[in-house]
């Protein structure tokens, strides 16, 4: 770690657009090499941003930094680089120079041109581990509501989806239509990626997963959706403006629920409930997990991946209850086994779900933001197998 008594720096740098670490600080969406500086320690303190000269303008409006400049501003004695990212990484080692920083602290996404042109200059690297961890996990009021849009957006296309599949018509054979054709999961998959186009959203592969299909949990799903059958609908988009996403899943049957299946849901909506219920800072995601998983038992129902011996029948919960979300879909904490203290500010799933073989998958997916004495609740929409 820097020595006391030292001119310090924190550096960040790469493109915002990919490096989330980068974009939590700057909160400026931009697709090429950049910096992120932050003085300490000296009479001006301060954090400089330098970007490339065409988004200057942009960026000292709505970077997240006390000045804003180009790598042509801070040349070294032998010139800058024709190559946009060694230029930029070029005036970042000069820049430290120019305000006498002679050790710098950064994370794990410094890219390595960065690295080498900072030691080139004499300053020393101090890498730390948990360098924004902390910080990305406690959301602010702005990403808060960024994650709230992003989780209305998602609950939207999975309205859309579940409503589609529940008042589709069946063929003779058990098959659903839509459009005079049958209905896939890859052709609603595709209705799901235009409306979320639509909305300024750009979406991986949902699971659509119909049947015994969705009794592996992270099967996609393929192939005609059926009848009478349960279809697992998870959709995790990102906004393509504030690069925050959702996450959400719902179950929806289409005709009629089978005992079998209604069990199942009302066991994973209970358990549901009770992961909410437990979600508070000072908590441990190991304590939200078992809380769901006790239900899950007290319902009658086993936990972990079936054996080679256990009958198709073999009911249980394969996964942990959720997981963190915010500029990536899966962030820390994990809700499991093992999962750290939760502190304000973090945005979790809960995504209690059950999975047999024999008839399919259940699983209920909700995102919420830790309080000092609960959690704020994302998700206003209903849970129930039937969407007609």
């Amino acid at each position: 770690m820097p020595t006391d008594n030292t001119t310090t720096s924190v550096v960040l740098a790469g493109i915002p657009k990919t490096n989330y670490s980068l974009y939590h600080r700057v909160r400026f969406v931009v697709g090429d090499p950049t910096a992120f500086i932050q003085i300490t320690g000296t009479t001006d303190d301060h954090t400089m941003f330098i970007c490339r000269d065409i988004e200057l303008q942009r960026a000292a409006e709505h970077a997240n930094a006390d000045r804003v400049s180009c790598p042509a501003d801070h040349p070294p004695a032998t010139g800058l680089s024709g190559d946009r990212e060694t230029a930029t990484a070029q005036a970042t080692a000069q820049y430290l120079i120019n305000h006498q920083v002679v050790e710098i602290l950064t994370d794990r996404s410094l890219p390595y041109i960065f690295a080498y042109h900072i030691e080139q200059a004499g300053i020393k690297i101090h890498y730390s581990p948990a360098l924004g961890v902390m910080e990305r996990r406690a959301k602010d009021d702005q990403e808060i509501q960024w994650l709230q849009a992003a989780q209305a957006t998602t609950e939207s296309a999975i309205s859309l989806a579940c409503e589609i599949i529940a008042n589709a018509n069946a063929d003779k054979d058990g098959n659903l239509l839509h459009g005079g054709e049958i209905l896939t999961a890859e052709i609603l998959r595709s209705i799901v990626d235009v409306f979320l186009l639509e909305q300024d959203y750009s979406n991986p592969r949902s699971i659509i997963a119909c049947g015994p299909i969705g009794a592996d949990c992270h099967n996609y799903g393929t192939g005609a959706l059926r009848t009478e059958q349960p279809v697992i609908v998870d959709i995790f988009p990102q906004n393509r403006r504030t690069l925050y996403n959702g996450d959400c899943t719902r179950t929806v049957v289409n005709g009629t629920i089978d005992e079998i299946i209604q069990r199942m849901h009302t066991a994973v909506c209970e358990a549901n409930s009770a992961g909410c219920a437990s979600v508070r800072a000072g908590v441990t995601g190991e304590e939200v997990h078992r809380a769901t998983i006790q239900i899950i038992k007290d319902n009658g129902y086993s936990t972990g991946l079936p054996g080679p011996d256990d009958p198709i029948s073999f009911c249980s919960m394969t996964h942990g209850t959720g997981h963190a979300v915010g500029l990536d879909v899966h962030e820390p904490p994990l809700l499991d086994f093992g999962g750290p203290e939760l502190i304000v500010g973090d945005c979790l799933t809960i995504e209690p779900g059950l999975y047999c073989r024999a008839v399919g998958g259940v699983r209920v997916e909700d995102m919420v933001i830790t309080t000092a004495d609960g959690c704020l609740q994302l998700n206003s929409l209903h849970s129930g197998l039937d969407w007609t």
